[in-house]
């Protein structure tokens, strides 16, 4: 009997679509991965349904949306901790199935229960420990442990969970320049300083600024810079899998959690805001195996669709009724139905749902937020793709039918798990006692990222060098 396809996910942590040269940006970021689709096929309009990390993976490994998982938060609370009791997770049925698996990177999160094996690396960094190699450090760990797995008579599941796009962004030369040739300390470049005044977050960023940065596009690039270091590292995870001549029985894939905000809506260097740079995500998949009739799809689809997807390639049987799409008849020229308009949550920074459609997207604040956002947001992303006009208040009937369209979505979902939206019950998203909260100077003056007195000592720092 032939050995059933390997597994080879790589989910890249803050990636946003519109800054891969895969999908058409201006710099040359993703050189690797986009020879790499050419073998397969690229999803151009995926999704990521309900930020930040751990629902956007719940969704992701669980082919369940958030009203599935009962999970909307960053620090999730409900069910102990846990994605809702029933619901399993991709490496529970590939168990089931015959498979062995790692997850390197995402140990300890409920999204990422019921691997055989768990491995770290070093994935964060600040301006004081130096450039940082993320995508080196996970290779170090993952090509020993992808060489020991294909050594195994059983089919495996290799998870990598890769960094690099999320801050602290620190690539390493060159990449730290590639995108970049101007100085990023002119005195005269006001452009950073709304982000160091951005109480909650400035901390943070002094943590790991070059101190003295004054350039936003300084910033920007070294996001940019991340995304081609990994790239590049990525590709040796590539040539890995040639080297033991398994390429053609493995299922890659490619995607992420959620997007990026950089210097977009004021949110600054993260992953909050229910706007497209946030939801807009990746989706590449690769195997020979797969009868595809393009190499590109433009339909919407979001990441639950990923696990009815991924099995049905590799052929696993299962009873499970997924929330998301089996994607393969698309891909092999058939017709599926159509989810061109979906619902979207966070519980990042800020708790906010809304609907969006190809041509609207309505943002609804359950709580003030702490960048005085108003409570309603409406876009028209057509005339509007970048989101920077609110015409909620020239369009009031268009809210009025899209809060309807929610509304009827989230009542049929709620009777079909007999649970309440879980971003209802989630009320204590930010920590106990202290969300929701009751005003934007409240959540403002309560949220904060950062060390105080690591900022402090970098600005001293800056202080005595403009002295000299």
């Amino acid at each position: 009997m032939a050995k059933k396809p390997n597994l080879l996910f790589i989910g890249i942590d803050s990636l946003r679509a519109d800054h891969m040269s895969l999908y058409g940006y201006k710099h040359l970021t993703t050189p690797h991965m986009s020879e790499h689709a050419e073998s397969g096929v690229t999803f151009t309009n995926c999704y990521s349904p309900s930020i930040p990390t751990t629902s956007g993976y719940s969704c992701m490994l669980t082919g369940m949306d958030c009203f599935g998982t009962d999970v909307v938060a960053l620090r999730h609370k409900n069910h102990d901790g846990s994605i809702v009791p029933g619901v399993m997770t991709l490496p529970e049925v590939l168990r089931e199935n015959g498979y062995t698996s790692t997850c390197v990177g995402f140990g300890g999160n409920c999204a990422s229960r019921g691997f055989d094996k768990y491995i770290e690396f070093s994935g964060w960094g600040s301006w004081a420990d130096g450039r940082s190699l993320k995508a080196e450090s996970l290779n170090a760990v993952a090509i020993p442990e992808l060489k020991r797995l294909a050594a195994e008579d059983k089919p495996f599941f290799l998870f990598l969970r890769h960094m690099d796009p999320h801050s602290p962004y620190l690539p390493p030369a060159p990449y730290e320049r590639m995108f970049y040739d101007k100085n990023e300390f002119d005195e005269t470049n006001k452009s950073l300083e709304a982000v160091y005044n951005f109480k909650p977050f400035c901390d943070y960023f002094y943590s790991w600024f070059p101190p003295g940065c004054t350039d936003v596009d300084y910033i920007i690039s070294q996001y940019d810079g991340a995304v081609a270091y990994m790239d590049a590292c990525i590709q040796n995870i590539f040539a890995t899998l040639e080297g033991l001549n398994i390429q053609n029985e493995t299922l890659v894939v490619i995607t992420s959690d959620h997007g990026e905000t950089l210097f977009d809506h004021d949110c600054y260097f993260d992953h909050h805001g229910l706007y497209d740079c946030t939801l807009h995500v990746p989706l590449v998949l690769r195997y020979p195996g797969i009868k595809q009739s393009d190499k590109r799809f433009d339909d919407y689809c979001q990441l639950q669709d990923i696990m009815p997807t991924i099995l049905d390639i590799m052929g696993v049987q299962c009873k499970i009724k997924f929330n998301g799409r089996n994607l393969t008849p698309l891909i092999e020229g058939k017709s599926i139905e159509q989810k061109p308009e979906f619902y979207i949550t966070e519980c990042t920074w800020e708790r906010k749902h809304g609907w969006r459609t190809p041509e609207w997207k309505l943002i609804v604040a359950m709580e003030p937020d702490f960048h005085y956002k108003p409570a309603i947001e409406l876009y028209n992303l057509i005339n509007d793709p970048s989101e920077n006009v609110n015409v909620a208040k020239d369009n009031p009937e268009i809210v009025e039918a899209l809060t309807k369209r929610m509304d009827k979505h989230i009542q049929l979902r709620e009777a079909d798990t007999k649970r309440k939206n879980p971003m209802v019950t989630n009320e204590n998203w930010f920590s106990e006692g202290v969300s929701p909260f009751k005003s934007s100077d409240d959540a403002y003056n309560t949220m904060h990222i950062g060390d105080a007195e690591s900022a402090k000592k970098l600005q001293a720092a800056l202080a005595n060098k403009l002295k000299k």
